[in-house]
């Protein structure tokens, strides 16, 4: 029996079930919805966490003449009555707004034009109702073209919606923050915030004509009144426990899907990378990462595990975030890295304006966009925090590896120094320029393998002297009996230095560490990398370094005319 494909990007929840794809039974999420009754209910989610497929599946259920075999065999099947008076009964509002940004306000509105006049389009048959006169039918094709008031888009469509099936309508709104994110990146952020207000409050305040609205987003964004154009709306945030599982994947869930493809043998090492996120008290896992896993296990030879949500979602939050960090906060980073928690207040309702105004805003978003998740709360109220699985804690590694290393190239009065320092053949120079670098770095690498730990000092010293324009610098040759760590040398003058790099476990071994870099650098004989063509000058350095300490050790291995 031929396998039911992984439904990677699939979001349509009709095209999902038709075309054979494998689905996670969520719609239990219906029966929670409507026995938790709220008139307007707001999901905060992290990104690529089933949002926009939950809207699709909410749209399939409620809406008239939709295909209700859809739901055949699923969970919300067997709650009878409740099909009965929900299912198919309902005019649907159904708006995406992921794609409504531009560079400028105007483009941006350009955007959300378009978002109107395809639904619109979608509800095409209005044009030929007979409950509607001539005028609505003029207003309905403007906004299919493009030409009406689109704050006022959602009071219109589910006025005429009701006018034509004597019925309220259920509005769905996904991602209805993205707009703002982008008006913040790009400099139109207050045009869009107005903007957003009114299509909200002219839409959806006390407006008769709609039954339920459904709103999803990363951010719950309440100081900028968008929501007072809400009735009374519900936040379901990912600290609650309503609806906790509806939103990734549950353990069981994983369980099921990898002994369905045949691949139980590797749910250890799914969980260690792509579980650890706590909503409510539900452990559950990435679902978009978990889909990616099983496709890559089933069709390749691959079995190395990916960093897939990284490729899925902006990053440049962890950016913002190592660049306001102030000696405490690396060292928190740091514990995080290294699987550790912090204790940070998180506030609910940040808007993206405030995002920098202190470092504890960044915390806060960091937790509700999925970098960090929750173990717990204390006594005060403030939250449990930590780097939810493997595959998070290497994207902030490396996040924050090239945010050090751009540090460090920023700094050029400090490059100089270290390079005088290198060709005044000066150990204790090169300590100090180093061991200043290091101290404002954030030093999580004591947590990791030793290899780990030696790669990130070898890039930053490979990072360092490779912006030496008029140097030479190679790394990981082979030489003599292995290879060699960095080799930098100038051909004009004739010199070159060969660099080997330990990581000490305890600051006390770095001068034995140090030793043990020189002797490495002879007994394999990495001289031999120059063959017959000896510069007239070699030095080798030992490096060790333990976290933000470091110790330089020379030799001169030849010493010729210069």
């Amino acid at each position: 029996m031929k396998k039911r494909r992984p439904p990677i990007g699939i979001d349509n929840f009709e095209k999902l079930v038709k075309d054979g794809f494998y689905y996670v039974d969520k719609t239990g999420m219906i029966r929670e919805l409507l026995e938790n009754w709220g008139e307007v209910n707001l999901f905060t989610r992290p990104r690529r966490f089933g949002k926009s497929l939950n809207m699709s599946m909410l749209q399939h259920f409620f809406e008239i003449g939709a295909d209700s075999s859809l739901f055949n065999g699923l969970t919300i099947s067997g709650e009878t009555a409740l099909c009965a008076e929900w299912q198919g009964k309902y005019p649907v509002i159904s708006l995406t707004l992921k794609d409504c940004w531009g560079l400028d306000y105007q483009d941006a509105l350009e955007q959300f034009a378009g978002v109107v006049s395809r639904e619109v389009d979608r509800h095409a048959y209005l044009m030929d109702s007979e409950k509607l006169d001539e005028a609505d039918k003029q207003t309905l094709l403007d906004m299919k073209m493009k030409r009406a008031n689109l704050e006022s888009a959602i009071m219109v469509l589910s006025g005429y919606l009701n006018k034509h099936w004597g019925q309220p309508v259920i509005v769905l709104i996904d991602e209805y923050d993205v707009p703002l994110q982008k008006a913040e990146s790009n400099g139109y952020y207050n045009e869009m915030t107005s903007f957003i207000s009114r299509f909200f409050s002219q839409g959806m305040k006390t407006n008769s004509n709609i039954k339920m609205a459904v709103v999803t987003g990363c951010l719950r964004i309440a100081k900028e009144s968008i929501f007072t154009g809400f009735n009374n709306p519900r936040m379901h945030t990912i600290a609650d426990e309503s609806y906790d599982e509806w939103f990734g994947f549950t353990d069981q869930e994983v369980r099921q899907m990898l002994e369905y493809y045949g691949i139980s043998e590797y749910y250890d090492v799914t969980r260690e990378w792509y579980d650890g996120y706590l909503f409510g008290k539900t452990s559950v896992y990435s679902p978009w990462d978990v889909l990616n896993w099983c496709d890559q296990l089933m069709n390749t030879s691959d079995r190395i595990p990916r960093n897939f949500w990284s490729n899925a979602s902006g990053n440049d939050i962890i950016r913002r975030f190592a660049d306001q960090a102030d000696k405490q906060t690396r060292d928190q980073i740091a514990e995080l890295i290294e699987g550790g928690t912090v204790n940070k207040q998180v506030k609910p309702d940040l808007t993206y304006r405030e995002l920098d105004d202190t470092i504890d805003n960044l915390w806060s978003v960091l937790f509700t966009t999925g970098y960090l998740t929750m173990r717990g709360r204390n006594e005060d109220g403030s939250y449990i925090l930590t780097i939810p699985n493997r595959e998070v804690r290497e994207l902030f590694a490396a996040q924050v590896d090239e945010w050090f290393q751009e540090k460090v190239l920023d700094d050029t009065d400090g490059l100089r120094e270290f390079l005088n320092a290198i060709l005044a053949e000066d150990e204790t120079a090169m300590e100090d320029c180093l061991i200043d670098y290091m101290e404002g770095s954030i030093s999580y690498l004591d947590g990791g393998k030793t290899e780990e730990k030696e790669n990130f000092y070898h890039g930053l010293l490979l990072g360092m002297l490779a912006s030496f324009k008029e140097w030479n610098v190679v790394s990981n040759r082979e030489a003599g009996k292995g290879r060699l760590d960095i080799l930098a040398y100038r051909r004009r003058e004739k010199y070159a230095f060969i660099i080997e790099v330990k990581y000490a476990k305890e600051a006390a071994d770095l001068e034995t560490d140090a030793k043990k870099a020189l002797s490495q650098i002879d007994d394999r004989k990495y001289d031999k990398v120059f063959g017959r063509h000896l510069p007239e000058r070699i030095v080798h350095y030992g490096i060790a370094f333990c976290k933000t300490d470091c110790r330089v050790m020379k030799e001169v291995a030849r010493d010729g005319q210069l």
